[in-house]
């Protein structure tokens, strides 16, 4: 897949939820390889890319000189983003676009341990520090790494892996996982989908608890933006996009159970968001050009100027 890299998902689109000008201020939550940092960029926009993948932010520094004081990078969490815009004095944007997940650079770095297309260590760490997919695998009790795979990944024959992966420890490879996933499942070389695919999903999503995340991310760009300003997510399967849709339902007052029959209950706070988009998917075309955006789901919205919610992150 030569070249996937550098192919943003869904950027036409995001870019005309967005629509960026001159001086506005857009925070890049997942900076990547620079692709929408680039478009936002080039429409005259300021931008503040953040990655917790010092990869990702070492390979972005020519940008910086590139683009002469429009872009800043961040190496931290998009979770914190907030803090860290409070610390450089930036306390209100114009935008917030994320794409959640792994990147294609990540994918296809062996050495990075996210995928089992060739043998690397079992890593999977985002920021490359903290507990690899190794250290949870090797330590974790049958119980622990049977509810990760159900949660993340939807392995209805979760427990199975999971005692075939005790069985086997230790792991140190992604190929070694690989090869225990599929003789505990059964695999054929020509069944259509790989069945470690899903144990995968679901110890990168727990390793670098992805999911939470997300949801601390939605609650920092419902802060930081300003009125009319625009949250833009694009999303790779059911578990983030249903994140984000229940966020951005009960945000713009929808989902609410008020009862005609209750006419003294109390309605439900005023909506932070409006303009919610329904889910806009990829074209042929651009499947076509890039695979692996097949899965891709992009939903936006519109900061309206009622005070950001409490929410729970987790």
């Amino acid at each position: 897949m030569t070249g996937a890299p550098h192919i943003p998902v869904l950027l036409d689109e995001v870019i005309a939820a967005i629509d960026p000008r001159p001086g506005m201020d857009i925070i890049d939550a997942t900076f990547g390889a620079g692709g929408y940092s680039r478009a936002l960029l080039d429409a005259g926009a300021r931008v503040q890319g953040f990655d917790r993948d010092p990869d990702a932010i070492a390979g972005g520094e020519a940008m910086v000189a590139e683009y002469e004081g429009r872009l800043a990078l961040h190496p931290v969490r998009f979770s914190a983003m907030r803090e860290e815009m409070e610390r450089i004095g930036v306390p209100q944007v114009d935008a917030v676009v994320m794409d959640i997940g792994v990147s294609s650079m990540q994918l296809d770095q062996g050495n990075r341990g996210f995928a089992f297309q060739a043998d690397g260590p079992l890593d999977m760490r985002m920021s490359q520090e903290g507990t690899s997919a190794a250290d949870f695998l090797n330590a974790a009790d049958e119980a622990a790494i049977a509810d990760v795979l159900y949660l993340y990944g939807e392995e209805r024959q979760s427990r199975r892996v999971a005692r075939a992966i005790v069985a086997a420890r230790p792991l140190t490879t992604t190929g070694e996982l690989a090869r225990v996933v599929r003789k505990a499942l059964g695999y054929r070389p020509h069944d259509k989908k790989d069945p470690a695919t899903r144990t995968f999903q679901a110890v990168r999503i727990h390793v670098n608890d992805e999911l939470g995340e997300l949801r601390a991310g939605l609650n920092a760009a419902e802060i930081l933006l300003r009125e009319g300003g625009v949250l833009a997510v694009v999303s790779f399967h059911s578990l983030e996009d249903r994140i984000v849709k229940r966020f951005l339902r009960e945000a713009s007052g929808g989902g609410r159970a008020v009862s005609r029959h209750l006419p003294g209950e109390i309605p439900g706070p005023p909506p932070t968001f409006t303009s919610v988009s329904k889910a806009i998917r990829p074209g042929e075309a651009e499947i076509a050009r890039n695979p692996r955006s097949r899965s891709s789901v992009l939903r936006h919205a519109r900061r309206t100027s009622v005070p950001a919610q409490e929410r729970i992150a987790s």
